[in-house]
């Protein structure tokens, strides 16, 4: 069992920035793909971006060239730098970590971090 526990969210200006990290402890050995994922009200759990334990990366359409994933092995923590951010991108984002071989929505999840981003 793996626990994740995400931190930095909070209320944010459109264009502003904010960074998310999330903290891994328990089996981290069994974790091969870490991600963030988001939800809004009324909305699907969608792919924000993952990274795996070797650094490949993929994010959403939607926030390429705004945010970055990054993972520290060593702390077993990743990390989310979001950047110009919109109002629409107002969610709860959530941590996952999973082993190789299993896909969304599988693996452990976080208790999830508010974002809001409004004037």
């Amino acid at each position: 069992q793996v626990q994740l526990v995400e931190s930095g969210g909070g209320l944010v200006q459109p264009g502003g920035s904010l960074r998310l990290s999330c903290a891994a402890s328990g089996s981290t050995k069994s974790i091969y793909v870490m991600g963030w994922y988001r939800q809004a009200p009324g909305k699907q759990r969608e792919l924000v971006a993952t990274v795996t334990t070797g650094g490949i990366t993929n994010y959403a359409d939607s926030v390429k060239g705004r945010f970055t994933i990054s993972r520290d092995n060593a702390k077993n923590t990743v990390y989310l730098q979001m950047n110009s951010l919109k109002p629409e991108e107002t969610a709860v984002y959530y941590c996952n970590g999973r082993p190789l071989g299993r896909v969304f929505p599988a693996g452990d999840w976080g208790q999830g971090t508010q974002v809001t981003v409004s004037s």
